[in-house]
C-alpha cells in the first residue's frame, strides 16, 4: 500500500526517536545527541549515537544508521508496513486506507478482534473459577504454575453451550459477529448459535502483528471428537499465515546480542510453552499442520536458519520431509532450515520432564543441515545394493536439487551431493571437495589439515562398517555386549574409532550415547563422528528402523557384522587365489592355474 506524501514526515515528529530506542538502549545526553553502547555488537566505549533533530540514529562500531522505521525493522524483525503500523499507533495515527471498502472492512476486523480480546477475558476468568478445577488440575499435572497460565494467557472454556455466548452479547455484541469472528457456530437448520469451544483449555494466537487474532483448545475429555480445536478462517485468521507466539518469538530474536540464528519451530502449543520454560523464548508452532511455504518465509524474517524440532518417530520423519520439499524452491543464501529430531519420539515437554531444561537445550542445540536431511532421507526409502536402485537414489537427488530457484545455492547442493555419492559409492567427484580461496602462491585455506585426513579416513571406510561403528556409538549396549565380535572387525582407517569405542565403554562409566560420544569427542574423533552422524538415518534402517525393541537391533547389528566380516574374508582368499594365478601364470603352469581357480571356487561354495 503507498502511503500519502507527510505522513511518514508527520509520525516522526510525534515520537521523539531517543525515546523509542531509549526503551532498550541506555542513552545519556551528548551535546545535541545522545550516546550508548552498541545494541548491536558488543563495547565498552559507546559508539551508537541519537539525533532528535534529525531524526537519525548511527552505529560506527556495525556502521547501521536509519530512522524510527529502520530501527524497528532491525531491532524487532519488523517488515516495512509494519513498522509503519506501529509507529502510526503509537503517535495517535490512522494508517491510510486505500479506498472506503479497504477503510470499512480495516474496521470490521478491528471490531473482530476486540470481540477476541473480551473472549480471552472470558477464558482466564473461567479457568480461575469454579468451573475451571479440571482445567487446572490438567495443567498443574503438565507441570504448569498459575503464573505460566498468566504469561502464556491460557484460559478454559468450560462445557456450555452458550456461556462465551451470553458473556459477550453482554457486552454489546451480536451473534452474526460472533460467528464471523469464529467464536460461534451457526447450526445449518438455521438455529441459534453456539459456543465453538466447550470443555477445552484455551490458547491464544496473535498474528504478526500482535493482534489476537484466533484461539486454539485442548479436549480434556477423553471422548472427544478432536483432541486440539482451532478457530477457523475468518477475515482475522488465515492458518497458513500465522504462527503460534510469533510475535513473542520475534521479538526475543530481534536482540543481536542474543545470538540467535533463527526461530525453533515445535509441533503444538505445549511445545512451544515447554520449550519456552526450558529457556527458549524463540519457539513457535505451526497449527495443526505442516509447515507452509508463507510460514516458512514468516521464520525468515526472524533468522535466517530456523530450526525445525520434531519428534523421532516416523511422523516427525515425514513431517520434516515435507518442509525440506517445501523449503527447497525457496532457499536463498544464507537462508535454510536445520533439524533436530528428539530422541525416542519423545515430544519438547516429555524430556523437560524427564532430564531438564539442560538437555533439552542441548539436544535442541545439536542440529543437522537441510542437506543432511535430504540425503539421509533419499539413502533411506530403499536398499541400495543394486545399481538400478543407486542410478534411481540418484535420480532423486537431481530432482529435488533442481526445484532449487537460486542458482548459486542450486550449483551448492548439486556439488555437495555429488560429494556425497562419490564418498558413498567410490566415485571420483566431478569437483574438487574444497574449493577454498588462494593466494597469490595458489594455496588454498581449506580445512586444518588434521580434519582434512581423518575427514578422508571416514570417506575410504566401508558403508558397513560406518553403519556398525555408528550403531555401537548410538546404543553403547552393543559395544558392551558385542565387544569381542567389535573388536575383530577390520574397520580399515577407522579402527582408532573402534578402539576408543571399545576403551571408553570397558570402564563401564558409559551410560548412554551422549556420554561416549563427548568421550570421543575428547579424543580428538570429533570430525570423523560429523560425517558419521550423517548417516545416521540409514544406519538406523539398517538396524531395524526407528521402532526396533533392543533385541531386534542386537540381531541386526550380529547379522551386518556377520556378513561383513564374511565378505572381509571372501576378498582376502580372492586376493591370495589372484596372487598365486598370477605368478603360475608368469611361470606358464595351466595346469597350477586350472587347479587353483577350482580350489578357489571350493572354498566359495564351502563358506
Amino acid at each position: 500500500m503507498a502511503l500519502p506524501d507527510g505522513f511518514l514526515d508527520e509520525i516522526k515528529a510525534r515520537i521523539r526517536l531517543s525515546d523509542l530506542v531509549g526503551r532498550t538502549v541506555a542513552l545519556r545526553r551528548q551535546g545535541r545527541e545522545f550516546a550508548g553502547l552498541s545494541p548491536f555488537k558488543k563495547e565498552r566505549t559507546p559508539s551508537f549515537f541519537v539525533n532528535d533533530e534529525k531524526g537519525f540514529y548511527h552505529c560506527f562500531s556495525s556502521q547501521k544508521n536509519g530512522d524510527a522505521v529502520n530501527w524497528l525493522q532491525e531491532t524487532q524483525g519488523l517488515s516495512f508496513m509494519e513498522a509503519v503500523e506501529t509507529l502510526a499507533a503509537e503517535a495517535g495515527l490512522a494508517m491510510p486506507a486505500p479506498d472506503p471498502e479497504a477503510a470499512r472492512k480495516d474496521e470490521r476486523r478491528k471490531e473482530l478482534a476486540e470481540w477476541n480480546e473480551l473472549a480471552q477475558q472470558y477464558f482466564a476468568r473461567e479457568l480461575n473459577g469454579p468451573r475451571g478445577s479440571e482445567a487446572r488440575a490438567y495443567l498443574e499435572r503438565r507441570g504448569l504454575s498459575p503464573r505460566d497460565w498468566e504469561n502464556f494467557g491460557l484460559g478454559y472454556a468450560p462445557e456450555m453451550r452458550t456461556g462465551l455466548k451470553d458473556f459477550l452479547i453482554n457486552k454489546g455484541a451480536k451473534p452474526d459477529e460472533l460467528v464471523t469472528a469464529g467464536l460461534l457456530i451457526a447450526p445449518e437448520d438455521g438455529g441459534a448459535a453456539f459456543d465453538r469451544f466447550r470443555g477445552r483449555v484455551m490458547f491464544p494466537i496473535h498474528d504478526p502483528r500482535g493482534r489476537l487474532v484466533a484461539f486454539g483448545g485442548r479436549a480434556l475429555s477423553k471422548d472427544a471428537r478432536a483432541k486440539y480445536l482451532n478457530s477457523p478462517e475468518t477475515p482475522l485468521f488465515h492458518k497458513s499465515h500465522v504462527l503460534y507466539r510469533y510475535p513473542q518469538a520475534r521479538t526475543a530474536a530481534s536482540d543481536p546480542k542474543s545470538g540467535i540464528r533463527g526461530l525453533i519451530v515445535a509441533e503444538g502449543y505445549m511445545d512451544v510453552i515447554a520449550l519456552n520454560r526450558a529457556g527458549l523464548v524463540h519457539a513457535v508452532a505451526p497449527l495443526g499442520t505442516a509447515l507452509t511455504e508463507d510460514q516458512i518465509r514468516l521464520l525468515w524474517r526472524a533468522g535466517p536458519e530456523p530450526v525445525i524440532c520434531l519428534d523421532g518417530d516416523s511422523a516427525g520423519q515425514r513431517a520434516a520431509g515435507l518442509a525440506a520439499e517445501r523449503a527447497l524452491p525457496m532457499l536463498e543464501p544464507g537462508k535454510t532450515l536445520r533439524f533436530v529430531f528428539l530422541p525416542d519420539g519423545q515430544d519438547p515437554d516429555d524430556v523437560l520432564k524427564a532430564k531438564g531444561a539442560e538437555t533439552l537445550r542441548a539436544l535442541v542445540n545439536d542440529t543437522r543441515s537441510l542437506a543432511d536431511l535430504v540425503w539421509d532421507r533419499e539413502f533411506a526409502a530403499e536398499p541400495l545394493a543394486d545399481p538400478d536402485r543407486r542410478a534411481g537414489f540418484r535420480r532423486r537427488l537431481r530432482a529435488l536439487t533442481s526445484k532449487i530457484a537460486d542458482p548459486d545455492v542450486r550449483e551448492e547442493y548439486k556439488a555437495e551431493f555429488d560429494r556425497r555419492l562419490a564418498s558413498a559409492f567410490g566415485r571420483k567427484p566431478a569437483r574438487a571437495p574444497w574449493r577454498g580461496r588462494q593466494d597469490a602462491s595458489g594455496i588454498s585455506d581449506g580445512p586444518p589439515v588434521a580434519e582434512t585426513r581423518k575427514l578422508a579416513q571416514a570417506r575410504r571406510a566401508p558403508p558397513a562398517v560406518r553403519h556398525l561403528l555408528l550403531a555401537a556409538i548410538e546404543w553403547p549396549e552393543l559395544a558392551v555386549s558385542e565387544a569381542e565380535t567389535l573388536a575383530e572387525l577390520d574397520c580399515g582407517p577407522l579402527d582408532s574409532l573402534r578402539d576408543a569405542i571399545l576403551d571408553a565403554c570397558s570402564t563401564g562409566q558409559i551410560a548412554d550415547h551422549e556420554m561416549l560420544r563427548n568421550s570421543l569427542v575428547r579424543q580428538g574423533h570429533h570430525p570423523v563422528l560429523r560425517k558419521l552422524e550423517a548417516e545416521r538415518a540409514p544406519m538406523r534402517a539398517s538396524m531395524g528402523g526407528e521402532d526396533a525393541d533392543p533385541s531386534s537391533r542386537l540381531n541386526a547389528w550380529r547379522k551386518a557384522a556377520a556378513s561383513y566380516m564374511e565378505r572381509v574374508e571372501e576378498e582376502r582368499i580372492r586376493g591370495e587365489a589372484r596372487l598365486l594365478e598370477s605368478e603360475a601364470l608368469a611361470r606358464g603352469d595351466a595346469a597350477e592355474v586350472h587347479q587353483l581357480i577350482a580350489g578357489y571356487k571350493a572354498s566359495r561354495r564351502r563358506r
